[in-house]
C-alpha cells in the first residue's frame, strides 16, 4: 500500500480531487493561482505524481510568496495551517478543506516517501535536474535550492580565507578610536574598536546593530583602517544598499564622517562617499534576472561594503557572491532584529543567529583584548569554537546606542518589543514619555486621528508642517525660473515633508495604506491645504515603486509635486526628487514621465526601511495579522528619531503582535555548516 492509498482523506486518494482542492483554496485566497498552476504544470509533467506530491509542490511555491526559501516538511505537519494564507482569525471549512484536515494521519516518513519516487523530485546529494529537490525534511523549488547552496558555499569559502593583518593594527586602532566609551562614569567595551578588529582578520565580515549603535562609523574606520595599510595601490572600494532610499542616506552619513578622520588627506581621499544600489553595482539587465557581472565577469573591486543587508533576498545574495571576486572583502552591515527581505529568504537573520551570545574561540577573545585594548569579558557572551562557528569568527554585535539612551522611551520600547515583553511594552507606552504617543482610535472616523495626521502633537508634527513650508516658503512670482531660490524651496518642503510619516502593517482595508493614502488626501483637501485630492496636485507625495534607470530613481524614492515657473515664466507641475548620487542635488520630472509611483502618505512599514523620520506614526489594524509580528513592530519604532506614536484600536493586537516572530524556513545555517 502506497502512502498516499493510506489516507482516507478522498482529496489525497486522486489526484483530480487535489486539484479541485486547490482550486477552491486559490477562490478563497489562501493559495495563489500561481501555486495551483505549478501543481497543474507537474501533473502535466508526471502523470504519476501523488496527490501529496501535488500538495507539496503547491505549498513550496506558497511558502516563496511567504518568504521562506523551502517547505518544511516537518514544521508543516507540526501545524498544516501555516503553510497556506488563511484570514488572521481563522475560518470555519469542512471537512478536507484544510492541510491540518487532509494531513492528519500523514508522518513524515510518509510524506517523503510519497516524493522520492517522482522523476520531479531529486535527491539534493544527486545530481538529476528535476524541479524538486528534497533535502532531508526540506522541498526546495530548484532554483532555489541553488541559490541556497551557492550562498552556503561561497560564504564557506571566504570564512576560510585569511589576509595578512595590517602592520602596527593597535597603534591604528588607537588611533582611530581614541577616546575609550564612557557612560555615566562608566568605561564601557568600545565595539565599534573590536568590529574593526575583528573584520581585518578575514575578507568576510558581519557588523550588526540597532539604530544609533554606529554601524556607519565603525566602518569609515575600517575603510580608514584597511586604505591606510594597502601600501602603494589603493584599495579599490565601492559601497552599496539594496534601495535608493538607503543608498542616499548612507552617501549622506558617510560624507560628513570621511572628512574626520585622523588619517591624512591621500587617505581620506581614497575613501568613496557614494553609494550604489545594488542593482546598479552589478548592472541589470532589462527585462532580465541577470546581471552584468557575474562569475565570468566579477567586479572590479578589492572591498565592498553593504548596507541595510536585512532587505537582501537570497537570490539577489547568490548574484552578489557569485560576482565578487575571491579577493574582495565583503563586509555587510545591518539590523538583525529588523524585518526581512520582502522576497524570499531571511539571510541576515540567518548570518546572525549567534551575534548576540557571541560564541568566539577564546584564542579570538584573547586576540582581540590584546589588539583593541578592550574587555571582551560580557556577561551576554558564551565561549564557542573556532571549528564549530566560524560564522560566528566574523560576526559582531554593536551593542551601545548612541541614539537611544537609557531614558528614551523610545529606546526601551524598542527593546522590550524586540526582547518579546509585552507587559514591559505596554507599561512603556503607558507612561506615555516626552517621544511617546500612545492613541486609542475609537472607530475608523476618529476625529483624533485626523488632528494627528495633520498637526501631530507638541513638538512632534504631523503633514500639515510639510504644506505650511510649501506655501509659506514659496519664492515670489517674480523670481525668475532659473534662480537657485526655486531648489532650494524644494528641498525644503522635501525635508519637511521627512518630519512625518504614517506607517501601515497592511495595504488593504481602513487601516492599509491604500484607504489611508485616500483619507488623508481628502482632509487636508478639505482643510484647504492641498487643492486636489485624487490625480496629480501641488503637494502630492509619491512613492516609486519600480527601478526607472532612464531617469535616474529607484524603488523606494520619494519625490513631491510642486508647482514650478518654466522658462516663459508659466508655473508646470514637476515632481522634486532627491539625486541618488550624493551630490544633495535634486531633479525635477514631469508628472506624465512617471509611470510606477503611488501616492505615499502612508506606506507600509517594509517599504519604510533604510528611512528614518522625526516623527513617526505606527497604526495597527483592528484584527491581528499574519504580517504582525515583534520585527514589523520593532522595525516601526525604529524608523523615529524623536518621537513615535502607536495608533491603535484593539490593545490586544499589539500586546499579541509582541509575542509573535518572523519564521523563515530555510537550510542556509545547515548547508553553511555542510561546506565549513
Amino acid at each position: 500500500m502506497t502512502p498516499s492509498e493510506m489516507i482516507t482523506e478522498p482529496a489525497l486518494q486522486r489526484r483530480d480531487d487535489m486539484l479541485a482542492l486547490l482550486d477552491a483554496w486559490v477562490a478563497r485566497g489562501w493559495l495563489r493561482a500561481l501555486d495551483r498552476a505549478l501543481a497543474g504544470f507537474f501533473l502535466e509533467l508526471d502523470p504519476d505524481a501523488s496527490p501529496l506530491l501535488l500538495l507539496a509542490a503547491a505549498l513550496a511555491s506558497h511558502q516563496l510568496g511567504h518568504g521562506h526559501v523551502c517547505l518544511d516538511l516537518a514544521a508543516t505537519l507540526d501545524n498544516p495551517d501555516f503553510a497556506l494564507s488563511l484570514p488572521p482569525e481563522g475560518e470555519a471549512a469542512d471537512a478536507g478543506r484544510l492541510p491540518s484536515q487532509l494531513l492528519a494521519g500523514v508522518s513524515l516518513a510518509a510524506w517523503q516517501a510519497a516524493l522520492a519516487p517522482s522523476s520531479l523530485v531529486a535527491d539534493a546529494r544527486g545530481d538529476a535536474a528535476t524541479p524538486l529537490v528534497l533535502d532531508g525534511e526540506r522541498l526546495y523549488l530548484r532554483r532555489y535550492w541553488r541559490y541556497e547552496q551557492s550562498v552556503a558555499s561561497a560564504l564557506a569559502a571566504r570564512l576560510r580565507r585569511e589576509p595578512p593583518l595590517p602592520e602596527a593594527l593597535a597603534e591604528r586602532l588607537d588611533r582611530l578610536f581614541p577616546e575609550p566609551l564612557v557612560v555615566a562614569g562608566e568605561r564601557l567595551a568600545d565595539w565599534q574598536k573590536l568590529a574593526c578588529a575583528l573584520a581585518v582578520r578575514g575578507n568576510f565580515a558581519l557588523i550588526t546593530g540597532g539604530p544609533g549603535t554606529g554601524k556607519t562609523t565603525t566602518v569609515v574606520r575600517l575603510l580608514a583602517l584597511l586604505q591606510e595599510s594597502a601600501g602603494e595601490r589603493p584599495l579599490r572600494i565601492r559601497l552599496a544598499a539594496p534601495t535608493g532610499k538607503a543608498a542616499a542616506r548612507l552617501t549622506e552619513s558617510i560624507g560628513g564622517q570621511v572628512a574626520s578622520l585622523p588619517v591624512s588627506e591621500a587617505v581620506r581621499a581614497q575613501i568613496p562617499s557614494e553609494v550604489t544600489t545594488l542593482h546598479r553595482l552589478l548592472g541589470s539587465l532589462p527585462a532580465s534576472r541577470h546581471f552584468r557581472h557575474h562569475a565570468g565577469n566579477p567586479l572590479p573591486l578589492d572591498v565592498l561594503v553593504v548596507d541595510e543587508a536585512s532587505m537582501i533576498d537570497l537570490e539577489m545574495m547568490a548574484c552578489l557572491l557569485a560576482a565578487l571576486p575571491p579577493h574582495a572583502r565583503l563586509i555587510l552591515l545591518g539590523d538583525k532584529d529588523q524585518l526581512a527581505s520582502v522576497e524570499a529568504g531571511a539571510l541576515l537573520g540567518d548570518l546572525c543567529r549567534d551575534a548576540e551570545r557571541g560564541r568566539y574561540d577564546p584564542a579570538l577573545v584573547d586576540w582581540l583584548e590584546q589588539v583593541s585594548g578592550e574587555s571582551v569579558r560580557d556577561p551576554a557572551l558564551v565561549p564557542g569554537h573556532a571549528d564549530r562557528q566560524p560564522l560566528a569568527q566574523r560576526t559582531l554585535m554593536l551593542r551601545y546606542s548612541r541614539r537611544f539612551g537609557a531614558g528614551s522611551g523610545i529606546g526601551r520600547l524598542a527593546r522590550a518589543v524586540n526582547e518579546q515583553d509585552a507587559a514591559t511594552a505596554r507599561a512603556i507606552l503607558a507612561e506615555a514619555g516626552e517621544d511617546l504617543h500612545l492613541r486609542r482610535l475609537r472607530g475608523e472616523q476618529d476625529p483624533g486621528l485626523d488632528r494627528l495626521l495633520q498637526r501631530g502633537w507638541g513638538d512632534a508634527r504631523g503633514y500639515g508642517h510639510y504644506l505650511g513650508v510649501m506655501t509659506e516658503a514659496r519664492p515670489g512670482t517674480d523670481c525668475p525660473p532659473e534662480d537657485p531660490a526655486w531648489e532650494r524651496w524644494a528641498a525644503a518642503v522635501l525635508a519637511a515633508f521627512d518630519q512625518f510619516r504614517l506607517l501601515c502593517a497592511v495595504r488593504k482595508g481602513p487601516w492599509g495604506v491604500e484607504g489611508l493614502n485616500l483619507r488623508i488626501a481628502a482632509l487636508l483637501h478639505r482643510q484647504g491645504l492641498l487643492e486636489g485630492e485624487q490625480g496629480w496636485y501641488e503637494g502630492r507625495p509619491v512613492l516609486v515603486t519600480r527601478n526607472d534607470y532612464s531617469l535616474g530613481l529607484m524603488n523606494g524614492d520619494i519625490g513631491i509635486a510642486l508647482r514650478l515657473p518654466d522658462e516663459p515664466g508659466r508655473p508646470v507641475l514637476r515632481v522634486a526628487f532627491p539625486r541618488n548620487d550624493g551630490s544633495g542635488g535634486l531633479k525635477f520630472i514631469l508628472p506624465s514621465r512617471l509611470g510606477a509611483v503611488e501616492t505615499v502618505f502612508a506606506m507600509t512599514v517594509h517599504k519604510s526601511q533604510g528611512s528614518e523620520f522625526a516623527h513617526t506614526a505606527l497604526i495597527l489594524p483592528e484584527t491581528l495579522n499574519p504580517v504582525l509580528t515583534k520585527e514589523l513592530l520593532y522595525t516601526g519604532i525604529t524608523r523615529a528619531r524623536h518621537w513615535f506614536s502607536l495608533l491603535e484600536s484593539r490593545p490586544s493586537v499589539f500586546d499579541e503582535a509582541v509575542k509573535r516572530r518572523v519564521e523563515r524556513r530555510s537550510g542556509l545555517l545547515a548547508g553553511l555548516q555542510g561546506e565549513a
